[in-house]
């Protein structure tokens, strides 16, 4: 069987998997609603635009209304479901859903470029302070009740974009960006910024709670206009990262291998680490620091589909989703709401060391 074959079997069943997760997790709930139910409403949902008209909007401040398309949308199937339900599902679990499994697919993708990128099936998103970087500016909003363009998720976007640019800076001389630099530079600005985040906290006062809650990871509150963003922002970087695959397949034989094989080594591990640290911080921006997902998922998945990146990064996305959205599941379906992040690393923690007893570690 060719790459190209197994990669798309092992992508249809894992896209099934998400699907089923998706509807056993939404009929999950305080009211419980029955699988059946859930996927005619999901059914329902599905529409395509049918028609349009022009409506008056005003679209700039002090002009008057201006004539704006409005597109009309007729449903594909139109199976009779209880109202309440199909506002339950619609309206309050899917946008979470959604976007957990948003957030799972790239922290998961991200982990495979770094695992493969360092040579280490120990690295994860955040092994540069992409992360760290995010948590500074979300809790430094949040802490010191600033007001910045685009909320929240545009501090910890851009704070997690800066300090990826200024580890990179950092690492880099002459030209030259060496793996063990980088990883070095990596550790000590997240301590440096562990030191900061922890200053905050302490001039956090009342807000103390929701700067907690951030940093441990959470997707509560997740609305259709984050979804909307994010699934904007992913796509191309996911596109970037397949088609250099095989780039960085090479770039496992090392760097001088790979220079002699034809890949132009330092621009491929700039595009490499550029575009996974604008996924992680899309994703930490979104939903806190959620850990374990970029470092198990990527790791099991090579124990079962081989180190070969055109099969483990598409692969490594959907477990990511799935994964995220069972583990945000369990966070949600409680007494009490706990953070999803608190759930990947009980669950994630003891499952990863339970791989390396029993399995042989695979360096990618």
């Amino acid at each position: 069987m060719n790459v190209r074959t197994r990669a798309t079997t092992w992508a249809l069943g894992l896209t099934a998997l998400l699907a089923l997760v998706v509807v056993v997790s939404a009929g999950i709930g305080h009211v419980s609603i029955p699988p059946r139910t859930v996927a005619l409403v999901l059914l329902d949902a599905l529409s395509v635009p049918a028609g349009a008209s022009m409506t008056g909007a005003t679209v700039l401040p002090f002009v008057g209304p201006v004539p704006v398309p409005e597109l009309q949308y007729v449903s594909l199937f139109s199976p009779s479901v209880p109202e309440t339900a199909q506002i339950i599902v619609v309206s309050v679990r899917m946008p979470r859903i959604v976007l957990a499994a948003l957030v799972g697919f790239a922290l998961a993708t991200a982990g495979v470029v770094m695992q493969g990128f360092f040579r280490n099936p120990m690295a994860d998103p955040s092994i540069i302070g992409v992360s760290s970087g995010a948590a500074v500016g979300a809790v430094a909003t949040i802490a010191l009740s600033l007001s910045i363009p685009f909320g929240l998720e545009g501090a910890a976007f851009a704070s997690a974009i800066v300090t990826a640019f200024v580890v990179y800076m950092l690492a880099t001389q002459d030209g030259r960006t060496p793996v063990a630099t980088l990883l070095l530079a990596g550790v000590a600005v997240q301590t440096f910024l562990g030191a900061v985040i922890s200053f905050l906290l302490l001039q956090s006062g009342e807000s103390l709670r929701q700067v907690v809650f951030w940093l441990m990871g959470h997707l509560s509150g997740a609305t259709w206009d984050e979804v909307t963003l994010l699934a904007l922002v992913l796509p191309l970087p996911f596109v970037v990262l397949l088609a250099h695959t095989r780039d960085l397949n090479v770039l496992l034989l090392g760097e001088e291998d790979a220079h002699a094989l034809g890949i132009e080594v330092e621009r491929t591990k700039q595009l490499l680490l550029v575009t996974a640290s604008i996924v992680t911080a899309a994703a930490v921006a979104v939903s806190g620091v959620i850990g374990f997902v970029g470092l198990v998922v990527p790791h099991m998945l090579r124990l079962v589909v081989g180190p070969d990146h055109r099969i483990l990064l598409p692969t490594s996305a959907l477990a990511g989703a799935s994964f995220l959205v069972a583990t945000d599941t369990i966070a949600r379906s409680g007494a009490a709401e706990i953070p999803v992040g608190v759930v990947t690393a009980a669950l994630g923690a003891p499952f990863f060391l339970y791989l390396l007893r029993t399995r042989e570690v695979r360096s990618p």
